[in-house]
């Protein structure tokens, strides 16, 4: 007769496997994902009946916010004054000079804002030049 108590042996579960699933399903899913491009700073723009038209990703962005504020792609810039305008207009350019630049200015924006970023990119030497609008919705 065997009185000695049964071992205990609680099955063990194997968690490599498991790590190794969801590692895979990670990966795919970091690698099947779309991005879409999204400016943060928020700006409607005035409508226009144009059609519209692909910006270039080579083109300078210059965002006009309703408070007269300027970006320069996503840093805003110091201040409003032309010559610090200007600064940032070279900076982003870095080496490139013949660029176009699109300017997205919301539909409250102070009109001498506009003014003053044209003329700063007029005396950059910067000729191609857009001003960026919204499709009015047929009524």
């Amino acid at each position: 007769m065997n009185l000695q108590p049964g071992s205990d042996n609680e099955p063990e579960v194997n968690l490599t496997p498991l790590i190794d699933v969801v590692f895979l399903l990670l990966i795919f899913f970091m690698v099947s994902t779309t991005f879409e491009h999204q400016s943060r700073i928020q700006i409607e723009l005035p409508e226009a009946t144009a059609e519209a038209t692909r910006p270039d990703d080579k083109s300078l962005e210059i965002i006009i916010d309703a408070g007269g504020r300027y970006f320069i792609g996503e840093q805003q810039v110091v201040n409003t004054q032309l010559k610090t305008l200007k600064g940032a207009i070279i900076k982003a350019l870095g080496e490139r000079d013949e660029i176009p630049v699109i300017i997205r200015a919301d539909a409250q924006t102070p009109h001498q804002a506009v003014i003053t970023a044209l003329d700063a990119t007029s005396q950059l030497g910067l000729i191609h030049i857009s001003l960026a609008t919204s499709k009015v919705e047929d009524e």
